[in-house]
């Protein structure tokens, strides 16, 4: 039995097809995430396994339990944190862990060894009122409520969004230490440089998968030579750059592009005839993002 397994489900708003014939599974332990932009269809699938919405077509199981038939049982082994924070606000830090352990008929004493080492760091102010908390506190407060009943599947939508470097990159490391205790974690997240955090992933984009694999195998798929490129004239650099190569996309102060062969020399010849100065061009190493954006270039 698979702690989550999806059958070809699709799911429509109107005349918009939010997902598309979505078909993976989800090994036990496994930190599995889903990356891609914002709409790609990540919070409909994560509302479909945690059975607050209802797929239009397909099947799906949560530790072989149907999310259609068996929704009340599998709130009770799931957990979930939305991308928006949806604690209460007006109730303290100990009020909201207390309730959310209630409902589930937890106590938070039973089961505080798998939130000590985060709410340990929200302790301090735990007669705070929720909604005054900073971005990364509520952030750890919402996990704490997610993790107290000790699921056995949680589902985390884009829990790192608007959350400083420094609270990401401590949020990921716990993450992995509760992998220990044999919880299932699927994760979704806008940010591609998170996909090297995660067992395996899934590149989503307009509902659809695009592809399912380890982030070192995803990158070791690239077959194409690619390159950075900066100039000190940046300005008009990318569209005048694509008018010469088929794929060049913005990446921070440079840009990125691909070649079917290596002949930079007629890239440096075109742009130094388009006026550009101290042209800088060198070959690198494919990331996941790159890897995203060929698979989107793909018909």
């Amino acid at each position: 039995m698979l702690p989550v397994e999806v059958q070809h489900i699709s799911k429509s708003y109107g005349m918009v097809n939010a997902l598309n014939d979505i078909d993976f599974s989800v090994n036990r332990g496994e930190l599995f995430g889903f990356i891609g932009p914002d709409g790609a269809g990540k919070t409909s699938l994560f509302r479909i396994l945690t059975t607050l919405l209802i797929q239009d077509k397909g099947r799906a199981y949560v530790q072989g339990l149907d999310t259609v038939k068996d929704y009340k049982k599998i709130r009770k082994i799931v957990g979930y944190m939305p991308g928006r924070f949806s604690l209460y606000p007006d109730l303290t830090v100990e009020e909201n862990l207390s309730f959310f352990a209630g409902i589930f008929g937890a106590k938070v004493s039973e089961n505080y060894h798998l939130v000590k080492e985060i709410y340990s760091q929200i302790e301090p102010f735990k007669d705070r009122k929720a909604g005054k908390l900073s971005g990364g506190m509520k952030q750890k407060l919402a996990l704490s409520c997610a993790l107290i009943h000790k699921p056995e599947v949680l589902f985390l939508d884009e829990p790192t969004t608007g959350v400083d470097a420094v609270s990401r990159t401590e949020f990921w490391e716990m993450l992995k230490r509760l992998i220990g205790y044999g919880i299932t974690i699927l994760v979704s997240t806008p940010y591609m440089d998170e996909a090297s955090r995660c067992d395996r992933v899934a590149l989503i984009q307009n509902g659809t998968i695009l592809e399912i694999n380890s982030p070192v195998e995803i990158v070791k798929g690239y077959r194409k030579k690619i390159f950075s490129v900066r100039s000190e004239k940046a300005f008009g650099l990318l569209n005048d750059l694509r008018e010469t190569v088929r794929d060049a996309y913005a990446f921070g102060n440079e840009i990125h592009f691909s070649m079917e062969n290596s002949d930079v020399d007629t890239v440096l010849r075109k742009l130094t005839s388009l006026g550009y100065e101290n042209i800088l061009i060198r070959e690198i190493s494919p990331n996941i993002e790159d890897c995203f954006m060929e698979l989107m270039s793909k018909p």
